[in-house]
């Protein structure tokens, strides 16, 4: 198998994963080092492929991802504030009502937007978001503005869904 016919494998078996696939398993599955996984990643988002490691493996950005329906993905970005109790519950509330969480950004008054990636696509990668915030690793990012004020940029397969989401986020007392 040549380099460019094992990125294309990678790049299919990702896109058909709901989980995230660490390198070890792609280097045991493909036979070859972490380290060449690793590099085939990097030449794959320089072919602009949305491909994302996580602390459990690698993932692709949802939108990207192979699907027989190819149905036409809509984005929303919301402006929202919670307390870090309120975390899990918010972002729950965004997957439960059909919608993908692609990052959040804050804007700095010294740095300007600050973006991070958040490919959250179910409750299980909400709880795993979670785990890493609570295990003291980082602190949430919008902790670093006044009023805890930040950005998500949420996937959905409608504007419906995101008016579903947006309603609720602004029940819930999130939507700013």
């Amino acid at each position: 198998m040549t380099g460019e016919e094992r990125r294309n494998e990678l790049l299919n078996t990702i896109s058909k994963s709901v989980a995230p696939i660490s390198g070890a398993a792609l280097a045991k599955k493909y036979q070859v080092s972490r380290q060449v996984i690793v590099q085939d990643m990097a030449l794959l988002r320089a072919a602009h492929h949305e491909i994302y490691a996580t602390p459990k493996g690698y993932v692709i950005q949802t939108s990207h991802r192979i699907s027989s329906k190819q149905s036409k993905q809509v984005l929303k970005e919301y402006r929202v504030a919670h307390t870090d109790e309120q975390i899990e519950d918010e972002l729950n509330t965004i997957v439960d009502m059909g919608g993908r969480v692609l990052d959040v950004s804050i804007r700095h008054e010294v740095y300007g937007t600050i973006r991070g990636d958040l490919p959250i696509r179910c409750r299980k990668h909400v709880q795993d978001f979670i785990e890493e915030i609570r295990s003291g690793k980082s602190k949430p990012l919008k902790n670093l503005t006044s009023g805890g004020i930040h950005y998500h940029k949420v996937e959905a397969d409608s504007e419906e869904t995101l008016e579903l989401i947006e309603q609720e986020l602004k029940r819930k007392g999130y939507l700013v």
